[in-house]
């Protein structure tokens, strides 16, 4: 119980401060050029990290990581917040990124290692989004009261002390003792799941991807205000935090509800088209496929930190991919062929998620 609320308040600490430059960009820098460096930044140092920190958490136990990752985040916190401007607000946004990329992937290989894995990877999952949500909502609303940009990162770095200094008190017996691989056999490991489970880490690409190209897509084909893009937005996310709450305590068929959500997938983002009350739809049903996803690597491998890592990275991956596919079909043709294109790449999920080679229950290896 003290893991999963350290671990739930860190991601939503991460998730929440990552987010909280949004709204407030133009401070930081002149520009959409200088703007999209320092957002972007901040995903390229969470990219590059993710992977590693996954076979590091193999080698020497997440712990560690955790730790080193909730402390750079709140440090990047208060670098942003030092009066630098230009170049150095980039490395703080990368290293800010660096913090996420150690943190996520080792905070969710001790959960997925637990056996109330499928409640810890929902609340962590809910937390994660409830996050992102915040820190955009909430690092605008304090710039508007308070008339200073930066209250919000000073906010949200604050609250991100509270699980860094809270993971003091996580010990190696809040997951399973396992004993440390070596780098062979974590490297071997690592070939294998990448073939073995290829498809699930294409379910992962697309379906995070669909959620970050209807974010793209959306707002030019909709015409609508920022105010209410926001909230719209905002709403997708909140259906997927309580969808892996409800769904995480369904124990449902990992396989088949993948299958199913994704087809589900299909026709929600068809509907959004028509309505953007869709988003809520697509929100629940990505949140549905990620319980499933993470439901099913706890049982298939008992070590979790190579799978966490490509868990991760197909995650990224799909954030960034997708978005740019989708805006480059709607750039040479139309934002409805766009939208169809992304819609169809569900089906390609549903038909392929199957051959995924389960193993063996981790829990009975």
């Amino acid at each position: 119980m003290r893991a999963r609320v350290i671990l739930s308040l860190g991601v939503f600490g991460v998730m929440a401060l990552s987010n909280a430059i949004v709204p407030v960009l133009p401070a930081f820098g002149e520009g959409t050029i200088a703007q999209g460096t320092i957002y972007s930044a901040y995903f390229l140092g969470a990219f590059l990290l993710v992977l590693p920190a996954g076979l590091i958490a193999d080698r020497t136990g997440p712990l560690p990581l955790i730790r080193i990752g909730l402390a750079l985040t709140s440090v990047s916190g208060f670098l942003l917040l030092s009066g630098s401007s230009g170049f150095l607000i980039v490395v703080y946004r990368f290293l800010e990124g660096i913090g996420a990329g150690l943190f996520v992937p080792s905070a969710l290989s001790l959960i997925n290692a637990r056996p109330d894995h499928e409640a810890g990877s929902g609340y962590f999952m809910a937390m994660l989004n409830i996050g992102l949500v915040a820190g955009l909502i909430g690092s605008g609303w304090l710039a508007e009261v308070t008339g200073n940009a930066e209250s919000g990162i000073l906010f949200f770095t604050i609250l991100s002390l509270v699980p860094a200094a809270g993971s003091i008190l996580l010990s190696p017996g809040e997951g399973r003792e396992l004993p440390s691989d070596s780098f062979r056999e974590i490297g071997l490991r690592l070939v294998r799941v990448t073939r073995e489970y290829f498809w699930l880490w294409v379910s992962t690409l697309i379906i995070l991807g669909i959620t970050g190209a209807l974010t793209v897509l959306y707002p030019e084909y909709s015409g609508l205000s920022p105010g209410i893009l926001g909230f719209t937005i905002a709403a997708m996310s909140l259906s997927t935090a309580v969808a892996v709450v409800l769904v995480s305590h369904a124990h449902l068929p990992p396989i088949p509800t993948i299958r199913v959500a994704s087809l589900g997938m299909v026709a929600a983002v068809l509907g959004v088209i028509l309505t953007p009350f869709c988003f809520i739809a697509v929100g629940a049903l990505a949140g549905v496929v990620m319980i499933g996803q993470l439901a099913f690597l706890a049982e298939s491998e008992t070590h979790q930190g190579v799978v966490m890592g490509l868990f991760n990275t197909a995650s990224y991956a799909g954030m960034t991919f997708l978005p740019f596919i989708a805006g480059f079909i709607a750039e040479i043709s139309s934002f409805t062929i766009a939208f169809v294109v992304i819609a169809l790449s569900g089906i390609l999920v549903a038909a392929t998620i199957g051959q995924c080679r389960c193993r063996l229950p981790a829990m009975k290896r």
